[in-house]
């Protein structure tokens, strides 16, 4: 009887999200192309001029191919000069590249970042661009800027499309625990650490987790990771609504968490903002032992129907609030349309957190929540804490 009763369930909210699509489809005249965006895949520019390069002697590994842990042992092969060598040569390159050391990283992404700026600031001059060109030429050139301050530690830096980021809070390489905050939609660049509604960006997620975690457990080394790593759905329209982005997400968040696990960074905890969950649901099935804790908040869905069948051996956990918007959005897919089950939902199998005092959609790592602190015990191990 029970197992009529939920199939009975899952085809009345089957029925509403279908009602729901035809309704928005039929009210836009479809969805409008003009909000799908190109997914930014494979590896940085740079990498051809890369592969060409044998002034060492020997192939550099093929950033498209080589598993992190080949890239670390190349690495760890060469001198120091060698090392910052290639790093001036390919900054774009060694940058991304998962394996490479993370000081060698740094140093790689700053001399991307001052070129990225300079490039901008020729733009922004440029006889032949618009007012239009100029105005956004410079606004970019001061993005780049502000992520060439002192003590920022760029772990990522892609220039294509909108922009993609990682950014470290803390040592990471001194770090006993670690997470990585994976956003959800409207994050580039550009939006990486706004001012406006900043718990609700990487940058300001990152920040208030480490602060929790550093003030919960001063004596452990900690460091908390901002990926904003793939590209991202904007506003609401299709691609929010579709797996796309996050099936081209995936494997770059695979990626880059292998890379962790070959320079032997301990195993971190995933935390997962709406859209998101999404990218992680996905990867979770590719990320073996990179992966200690999963956890998901203001999510739509995961693409799966439980959280045994994300099959990863990490526990995963769920919070929602109840002033959350993403709530009222049917937990179904449909024609591709939606993200499955609820993973607040008991019956997903996920641990429940609290954020009983998290505010809307973006306010889970404010400071204050039960939310922040409970992600903050679980990043830090301390299960018991948590409620």
């Amino acid at each position: 009887m029970s197992l009529l009763r939920a199939a009975t369930r899952r085809g009345k909210r089957t029925l509403i999200a279908a009602v729901c699509a035809v309704t928005i489809a039929a009210g836009t005249g479809g969805w409008a192309a003009g909000s799908a965006q190109t997914a930014v895949t494979g590896p940085p520019p740079g990498a051809a001029a890369w592969r060409a390069d044998h002034s060492l002697g020997v192939p550099l590994p093929d950033p498209a191919t080589a598993q992190p842990a080949r890239v670390a042992r190349f690495f760890a092969a060469l001198t120091g000069a060698q090392r910052h060598l290639l790093a001036a040569r390919h900054p774009l390159t060694v940058g991304n590249l998962g394996g490479a050391p993370i000081a060698l990283r740094y140093e790689a992404n700053s001399r991307a970042l001052a070129a990225e700026r300079d490039r901008q600031l020729a733009r922004a001059s440029d006889p032949a661009g618009t007012l239009q060109d100029h105005q956004a030429a410079r606004k970019a050139a001061a993005r780049c800027a502000g992520l060439l301050a002192p003590g920022r530690q760029i772990l990522a830096f892609d220039p294509r499309g909108r922009g993609q980021i990682a950014e470290v809070h803390g040592d990471l390489t001194a770090a006993r625990r670690t997470a990585v905050v994976v956003p959800g939609s409207d994050i580039d660049l550009a939006t990486f650490d706004r001012a406006k509604d900043p718990y609700g960006t990487p940058t300001g997620m990152a920040r208030a987790l480490r602060g929790r975690m550093a003030a919960d457990a001063p004596g452990t080394r900690t460091a908390v990771i901002a990926w904003a790593g793939y590209t991202t759905p904007v506003g609401l329209g299709p691609d929010a609504a579709t797996g796309r982005l996050a099936e081209a997400g995936a494997p770059r968040l695979t990626r880059f968490l292998s890379g962790l696990a070959a320079d032997r960074i301990p195993a971190p905890a995933l935390l997962c903002h709406s859209y998101g969950s999404v990218v992680c649901g996905l990867a979770a099935p590719h990320l073996g032992r990179t992966l200690r804790d999963l956890v998901v908040f203001g999510s739509p869905g995961m693409r799966v129907d439980s959280a045994a069948a994300l099959h990863t051996g990490a526990r995963v956990w769920a919070a929602r609030n109840a002033t959350d918007w993403i709530g009222n959005v049917p937990n179904v897919e449909l024609f591709g349309l939606g993200h499955g089950e609820d993973p607040t939902d008991p019956a997903f199998g996920a641990r429940r957190v609290s954020a009983v005092r998290a505010d809307g959609h973006t306010g889970y790592l404010a400071p204050g929540t039960d939310s922040l602190r409970n992600f903050a015990a679980i990043a830090l191990g301390r299960y018991a804490a948590v409620s």
